[in-house]
């Protein structure tokens, strides 16, 4: 017997837990069968095979071996392929290495910013994924909690790594954006693209997508609020007296008022996932879309674990980016505040939008404006305030005041918002409506510069 065919005999045995005959092999294989207890029949096996190693989303060769020298390594490659193979957007992890290495050896900041840009794209689609893997586990309230926490993880580690630098305009201006563009892009492209898609019934009339009026409600009051607490701290600026200490008045009410909005926000989810819950349901009932649920794919360790890993990377990607603002900025390419205002928030946001804008064309609005809306409401009072508690722990005087076109862009996109969505329906026209605010603010932002 030649040492190909013990080898892969050994193999066989090893991956299985049986010898040749007890597999119904042949006792003398021969050089031509395949590893891993494949064989080949009419030909297809092989490529079954393969197909079943790298394309398959559900399990991989070897993960059910006896043999712990097999199935640990076989359990670690299909976690690395089931979430490699989780969106199409990872195919942007090729800049990672690159962006990493970039901003290790001081490569030109403009090349070190774009590099790790499009590398906290996918990564932030991953951290998506392992958070939404993690809460498929623990049920539909405490699940609800984990997705609401975690949702927008991606700007608050920017905005952490930021803050430390004491880069305070990069942080209020992403904070701002980030909500301006889950408001007015994301559930503007909803409205426009579900608009367009089911604008008629089937006997052709004109009809509107609908939404829950509790969700529209809630949340533009809780929207309202935030808006509230952003042009407070500025118009209390402008009406103290030039020779009174007015950073610290501001920063004082900025600290106070964060408090309250962290209060006001574990009380919205107390409210929207267990008390009241039932007035943030589709219309449809509770049950509508459940055809699309699947089961978790990764195991709550694996997916904690993968969870753990990518929110390390995107903080390595986002120190050098946040790093490299400056020298950007001192080009004269852009300016600091359509980095963190437009920029910044596309990196966090941006396989969340393209989720919203297909659920939407789905005609599931309910789950479009939990993912638009529920986004603004985590920023505007869970990250931001948090940021600011941050700030006074690390000593960076970060404030809930604004600059004045800042607040009064955020306070007309929350009345333009609210008036567009109150009814609890929606069409192609609305949705123009808020892409075109979007793309005004966007351009009196990278003018003013």
């Amino acid at each position: 017997m030649s040492f190909h065919v013990q080898t892969r005999q050994i193999l066989r045995r090893v991956t299985t837990g049986k010898a040749p005959h007890e597999t119904g092999s042949p006792s003398m294989d021969d050089e031509e069968s395949p590893l891993l207890g494949h064989r080949i029949a009419n030909g297809g096996s092989e490529a079954n095979f393969w197909k079943h190693l790298l394309l398959d989303r559900t399990s991989s060769p070897g993960t059910k071996s006896p043999n712990a020298l097999v199935r640990l390594p076989a359990h670690f490659f299909n976690v690395f392929k089931i979430t490699l193979l989780s969106s199409w957007i990872n195919v942007l992890l090729v800049f990672v290495p690159f962006g990493l290495i970039a901003g290790t050896y001081e490569w030109n900041p403009t090349l070190v910013f774009t590099l790790n840009f499009f590398a906290i794209i996918p990564l932030a689609a991953i951290l998506s994924f392992a958070t939404e893997e993690i809460a498929a586990r623990l049920g539909e309230t405490l699940g609800g909690l984990v997705n609401a926490t975690l949702g927008n993880a991606v700007e608050l580690i920017v905005s952490i790594v930021a803050l430390r630098a004491n880069q305070v305009e990069i942080v209020q201006a992403s904070m701002l954006g980030s909500i301006l563009s889950n408001l007015l892009l994301v559930l503007g492209m909803c409205f426009f693209l579900g608009g367009l898609t089911n604008m008629r019934d089937a006997d052709g009339n004109a009809i509107e997508q609908s939404f829950s009026a509790g969700t529209a409600q809630t949340t533009c009051s809780l929207m309202t609020l935030a808006s509230a607490t952003m042009i407070l701290p500025a118009a209390l600026y402008g009406v103290l007296d030039s020779g009174s200490d007015k950073e610290e008045v501001a920063l004082l009410l900025s600290r106070c008022s964060s408090v309250v909005l962290l209060f006001l926000y574990v009380m919205y989810l107390i409210f929207s996932l267990r008390s009241h819950k039932r007035l943030f349901e589709s219309e449809a009932g509770p049950n509508a879309g459940e055809e699309e649920e699947h089961d978790p794919l990764l195991g709550p360790w694996s997916a904690g674990i993968v969870l753990l890993l990518t929110t390390l990377v995107i903080s390595f990607c986002a120190d050098h980016m946040v790093n490299s603002i400056d020298a950007v900025a001192e080009s004269g390419a852009l300016n600091k505040t359509f980095i963190g205002l437009i920029l910044i928030p596309i990196v966090g946001n941006a396989a969340e939008h393209v989720t919203a804008c297909v659920v939407a064309v789905k005609n599931k609005m309910d789950l479009a404006m939990g993912v638009a809306i529920g986004s603004s409401i985590q920023i505007s009072l869970l990250v931001t305030p948090s940021l600011v508690l941050l700030g006074w722990a690390i000593g960076v005087p970060m404030t809930l005041r604004f600059e004045t076109f800042q607040t009064v862009a955020f306070a007309v996109s929350v009345l333009v918002v609210t008036y567009t969505v109150q009814d609890g329906k929606s069409n192609y026209l609305e949705g123009a409506m808020l892409l075109g605010l979007y793309m005004i603010i966007a351009l009196a932002f990278w003018a003013s510069g």
